[in-house]
């Protein structure tokens, strides 16, 4: 069985946050859930998170100011940035991507989701058993390690 992905996901709206941990849960993700950034900060420096998953406009500590510090600890973490107030975000962000609130469904959050992952785990390892297999042809042997 293959390890569940975590996803750290970050909303002061608490009915939003519910619903969204509902959906990322009943497709296999693992999520913790935060009402505001300076808690999902502390989580996301305990390990284990593999996505960001953040409402921009939040008290105190947005979703911009968030996703900049994550990144500066962990730039290899991908980080979806959402918003129900603004539709198309111009400003510099450190994000993966910009979703507004009610211009998408849950499938394709989940597709952006498996996007980002698959692209932070990199190609699978069936490269190596493509190489592996094509030098056994060639040689008619198993490589020796040395």
């Amino acid at each position: 069985m293959k390890a569940k992905k975590t996803i750290l996901c970050v909303d002061d709206n608490e009915q939003l946050l519910s619903v969204r941990k509902v959906i990322l849960e009943t497709r296999g993700y693992r999520v913790l859930a935060c009402t505001n950034g300076r808690k999902a900060l502390e989580v996301f420096k305990q390990g284990g998170v593999d996505l960001i998953l953040s409402d921009l406009a939040m008290p105190e500590f947005d979703g911009v100011e968030l996703i900049d510090s994550i990144k500066n600890l962990a730039p290899e973490t991908p980080a979806i940035l959402f918003s129900g107030k603004v539709k198309i975000y111009e400003r510099e962000t450190r994000a993966d991507v910009f979703l507004p609130k009610g211009m998408y469904g849950p499938a394709e959050l989940l597709e952006h989701i498996r996007l980002l992952l698959v692209r932070k785990r990199g190609p699978k390892r069936t490269i190596a058993r493509v190489a592996l297999s094509s030098e056994i042809k060639a040689t008619g042997s198993y490589p020796v390690a040395s």
